[in-house]
């Protein structure tokens, strides 16, 4: 009977390395190989990464990928589909093609453009309206692009015209829950069809995308029959014989802080390894959000590419001077306390004669708040023009949400690295860490958290407590609740119009913030783009 064997290259693209990606893509064709497979099935757009954005404007960037893609399928060693852009009669396309015996054999174009989340696909693609069936060791595989199988059609059409075996390819960013969704819709489509599917996903960050990996197989029932580690590059042979993907390694499931974790730790990784950073500043502070900061960029980098810097204030209290020392003695990474005192001083000397006269507002006395923020900043920044590596700012979702931060100061940064967490989740994950290995010291986690910019300053001064405020904030962002629909859920109205007042109010300060990671469905950065300027009421 017809059998073969499918390796799925779940690998990490740079975008616009066309030549280093094709080394990937060759490395692993010569291990599939090697393991007796017939296919290497690549993750989307594997050739040029994803998303390649405006660069798929360009038309040299097409007649690169062209050139590339040639001098791939004259060496690969056994057939290769790959993903890739290709433009044509004046149109431009997300294809998939078989390379074989040295050339490019068929090209699919992928029907489903996704234009919501994260994804405008419609801005750079036409949509292609053919299917694609390939027979490989006579095997009848059809072909589809992630967003294909997410509605009816594509695969539906794939069955039509003789396919007995799905292979998708995939750029698939990573939120919480999202492998669930994607064992859920393609079951769908095989339910449908009857056909089992190979599933390849890209894994590795990109700007503020994660893409987790997590490629799988299901069978002709739905059964998952392999699954791929998440957020690590993998190969895996799948084999399918008489009809059937016979079953093979199945990767144990992440817990969600698991999860969130490794994604925020190759975030980190991948963004200062791809674009040449050659390490990482942060600020503590002696709260939480540093702590989970730092040990996230000491698990990416290492702790000889981690500098902190303590900068004390007449405010900041002793533990979290000695909070701050035990933390990083935990992990080993170099550290400064640098009091900031005296650039306080002069600040209030330099600003007395502009402030003479002025009658008080209702941000007068944040001025002094800000100001030691900004201070901080400066330092960072200037360690960061000095040595060349990154200011990491520490500032979490809840906080970005209602603007519970400082321009130019403790948002002052190249990399927002838990921008996309909420402070609830921040908690989760901290216990997460310790549960590898007790480094966050316990006061950090059951301390009332405080700015520590006044004398006796808590968060909930000027803040609901964090799980009220987090659950408003994603009824409103990520469910799109009206607020009478998030009072009629259960919270109060006065907290629910003060939320989103914050929430609004504060547009202009998030669009000038650091790019940050996306863990949730919606985060501040490519899928949130509200208006600064807008007089719309809600309803309430």
């Amino acid at each position: 009977m017809p059998k073969l064997k499918v390796a799925i290259a779940q690998i990490n693209c740079v975008v616009g390395d066309l030549a280093g990606n094709a080394r990937r893509i060759g490395e692993a064709a010569q291990r599939a190989k090697a393991r007796g497979a017939d296919l290497l099935l690549t993750p989307e757009l594997a050739l040029c990464g994803y998303p390649p954005e405006d660069l798929l404007l360009r038309p040299d960037f097409y007649r690169a990928c062209e050139r590339q893609l040639a001098d791939l399928a004259a060496a690969a060693p056994l057939p290769l589909l790959v993903g890739h852009p290709a433009a044509a009669g004046g149109r431009r396309y997300n294809c998939a093609s078989l390379l074989r015996d040295g050339r490019v054999e068929v090209t699919y174009r992928k029907g489903r453009l996704p234009n919501y989340e994260v994804f405008d696909e419609e801005r750079y693609f036409d949509e292609g309206d053919t299917p694609c069936v390939v027979e490989i060791g006579g095997v009848r595989c059809g072909i589809n692009i992630c967003a294909d199988i997410w509605e009816p059609g594509a695969v539906e059409h794939a069955k039509a015209a003789g396919a007995e075996l799905l292979l998708v390819l995939n750029a698939s960013p990573f939120h919480m829950g999202k492998q669930a969704e994607r064992y859920q819709v393609l079951r769908s489509r095989i339910a449908a069809t009857g056909m089992p599917a190979v599933y390849a996903n890209l894994v590795g960050g990109q700007d503020e995308l994660v893409f987790d990996g997590a490629s799988f197989a299901l069978d002709a029932e739905g059964r998952l029959t392999h699954q791929l580690p998440s957020f690590v590059e993998a190969l895996e042979v799948v084999e399918y014989r008489d009809g059937h993907i016979l079953a093979g390694e199945v990767a144990a499931a992440l817990s969600p802080e698991a999860e969130v974790y490794q994604a925020l730790v190759l975030g980190v990784r991948d963004y200062l390894g791809k674009n040449g950073f050659p390490g990482a500043i942060l600020g503590l502070s002696g709260g939480v959000d540093s702590a989970l900061t730092l040990c996230i960029a000491v698990d990416a980098l290492g702790a000889d590419k981690v500098r902190t810097v303590m900068m004390p204030s007449p405010y900041t209290a002793q533990m979290s001077l000695d909070d701050s020392r035990a933390l990083v003695r935990a992990l080993g990474v170099r550290y400064d306390e640098l009091p900031i005192q005296p650039a306080m001083d002069t600040y209030g000397e330099m600003l007395a004669p502009l402030f003479a006269g002025l009658p008080p507002t209702a941000w007068a006395d944040t001025t002094p708040e800000n100001i030691q923020a900004r201070v901080r900043g400066m330092v960072l920044m200037a360690l960061s023009n000095r040595t060349g590596s990154i200011v990491l700012t520490t500032g979490n979702k809840s906080e970005m949400a209602v603007g519970y931060a400082t321009l130019y100061g403790d948002m002052a940064g190249g990399f927002a690295v838990i921008k996309d967490v909420f402070k609830t989740f921040v908690y989760r994950l901290c216990h997460y860490r310790n549960s590898l290995a007790p480094v966050i010291p316990e006061n950090i986690l059951t301390r009332p958290p405080s700015a520590e910019l006044r004398p006796d300053q808590t968060d909930q001064d000027t803040l609901p407590a964090y799980e009220v405020l987090d659950a408003i904030i994603q009824a409103y962002m990520e469910q799109d609740l009206s607020p009478r629909e998030i009072v009629a859920g259960g919270q109060d109205e006065a907290d629910v119009r003060r939320v989103v007042t914050m929430l609004k109010r504060n547009e202009y300060k998030r669009r000038q913030s650091p790019v940050g990671i996306r863990i949730t469905r919606r985060g501040f950065g490519k899928d949130w783009r509200y208006p600064i300027t807008s007089r719309y009421q809600d309803e309430y």
